[in-house]
Formats: structure tokens, sequence, C-alpha cells
């Protein structure tokens, strides 16, 4: 399972001319209250923890082929999923380490995000 880290996103969003495609399969509620900026909402999040995959299929159109994607959820366990779809449909996905909560975590300097990574690095 291919993931990203929130600074590696960060990274490849200020510093790449391809910038990812930002996938955010949180509930439009949970969007609303605060995503990353680009970021496009295909709220599928619920349905996927039930196991019903096909609610993302019925959004296969509305993400680009030929260009990364990275899939955001609240902390990075349904995103998994997504991106394990996607990638059997031939995408090039990742999941958002630590979803949202690792995004703010890094945004917001946080002891509890700079444990996180340390542990994603010794991976």
């Amino acid at each position: 399972m291919t993931t990203i880290r929130p600074d590696e996103l960060d990274e490849r969003l200020t510093s790449s001319d391809e910038a990812p495609f930002l996938l955010d399969i949180r509930p439009t509620s949970a969007f609303e209250s605060g995503a990353i900026e680009r970021s496009h909402n295909v709220p599928v999040y619920d349905d996927l923890r039930g196991g019903d995959e096909s609610a993302l299929h019925a959004h296969l159109d509305e993400i680009p082929t030929g260009r990364d994607v990275v899939v955001v959820c609240k902390m990075g366990v349904v995103a998994k999923r997504a991106t394990s779809v996607l990638n059997a449909e031939g995408y090039d996905a990742a999941t958002l380490l630590g979803g949202m909560s690792g995004w703010n975590g890094y945004q917001n300097g946080s002891i509890s995000y700079k444990l996180r990574s340390l542990l994603w690095s010794l991976r």
C-alpha cells in the first residue's frame, strides 16, 4: 500500500509542477469544516467504512487519470481502502498518513505529529 507523509505532501504541493490530485473522501460536513486547499470532495467515507466500494466506483469519472492521487480521510484508515480500489482501477494513488488529523498536526507543529512522524520514519 502506497502512503505519503504530510510533510512530503506539503513539499509536493508547493514545489511540484504537477501537484497530486487531492481526493478527500470524508463526509461533506467534515470537508466543509476544513480541508486541504485544492482538495476535491467525494463523500464516500461512510460507504467505504461499511465495506461498500461501489460508491467510489460511481465517482471514478471525477478523478483524473494520468495524475498522482492522494486520498484523504479523517485518520487515514478508510482512505487505505479507497487507495486500494483506485490502484486496482489503474490509478497511481497513495493514502495520506494520519489523514486530516496528521495534516493538521503537521501544519500546527504538534508534539503528537512529531512523534507519529518519528514512528513513520522508523518503518
